[in-house]
């Protein structure tokens, strides 16, 4: 019978023989999901013994990341802003960077107890907005995704984080249709340039789905449609707050400003250094018809 230290051991090996860039990360993650013991049993009992079939399914997992498969798809879930949050094919996995963006919509957001209401465009597993959820109480939200199977994946997010009351998710081309007046509209846009996909790394070419990643000619076409629309939902003083991609603050802060919005400061940095969260304010008058 396997024991847990020996199975970390084995992927761990295997791993670093194909030179993966976290092979100690990946080995204790997949042999913790495999087993549904927590990462630190390995460390803490590593005689532990491993049935036959949870060996089995930590070495079916080796063998998915070895073909480039990343860790977070394998095991169908990914932390964000201490939350845990399930994945889907039609979503992307919620990066530390995204992170930075709930941070600056908290900081326009100050009152905890206010009842605002928000927008998330292109809200994927929902990430974003449940956590603004999760951490302004009274607030709710609506999030639109163009991806049937990507709202049932937000949906289930919603009600293990126990916001599910306060979240409504449709199915939509961002904001076409909708007539809700909103305090703040977030989104992370597809920004990647159509002519850059194929030299994205395989894990993000082969595994995040093309709709979510494809920003058009120049990667702006959703930040086009998005600024100029906003204004038309936006409260007097609003807020329009979006994730960038590297290289992108002065042609979005542009879209903005030709919009109409009062830029609020120069993009939010991640903690990689990397403009990422750019916010503007929409002055109210004169309102789009």
């Amino acid at each position: 019978m396997s024991t847990l230290g020996g199975l970390y051991r084995e992927l761990l090996a295997a791993f670093r023989t194909a030179a993966l860039p976290t092979p100690e990360l990946d080995a204790r993650w997949l042999v913790a999901g495999a087993t549904g013991l927590p990462a630190t049993a390995i460390t803490l009992s590593p005689d532990g013994p491993v049935t036959v079939e949870a060996a089995e399914k930590a070495r079916s997992f080796q063998a998915r990341r070895l073909q480039g498969e990343p860790v977070d798809r394998i095991l169908g879930h990914r932390e964000f802003w201490s939350l845990e949050f399930r994945l889907g094919p039609a979503t992307l996995s919620p990066r530390p960077d995204t992170e930075t963006i709930v941070e600056t919509c908290l900081s326009l957001l100050p009152d905890r107890e206010a009842a605002y209401r928000l927008l998330d465009l292109g809200t994927g597993t929902g990430a974003i907005l449940i956590a603004l959820l999760h951490e302004r109480p009274r607030a709710s939200g609506i999030g639109i995704d163009q991806a049937a199977d990507a709202l049932t994946v937000a949906g289930l997010n919603a009600t293990d984080n126990g916001v599910a009351d306060r979240a409504d998710f449709r199915l939509g081309n961002w904001m076409e249709g909708l007539e809700d007046e909103v305090d703040l509209i977030v989104s992370n846009p597809p920004y990647i340039p159509s002519a850059d996909i194929a030299g994205l790394e395989p894990e993000v070419r082969e595994h995040d789905p093309l709709l979510a990643l494809d920003g058009g000619l120049d990667g702006l076409d959703a930040y086009r449609l998005i600024a100029a629309d906003a204004p038309r939902l936006l409260r007097s003083g609003g807020l329009l707050v979006f994730e960038l991609g590297i290289g992108q603050e002065e042609a979005v802060a542009g879209l903005m400003r030709r919009a109409g919005f009062e830029m609020l400061g120069p993009a939010r940095r991640d903690l990689g250094g990397v403009p990422r969260a750019l916010a503007g304010r929409w002055p109210g008058n004169p309102r789009p018809a």
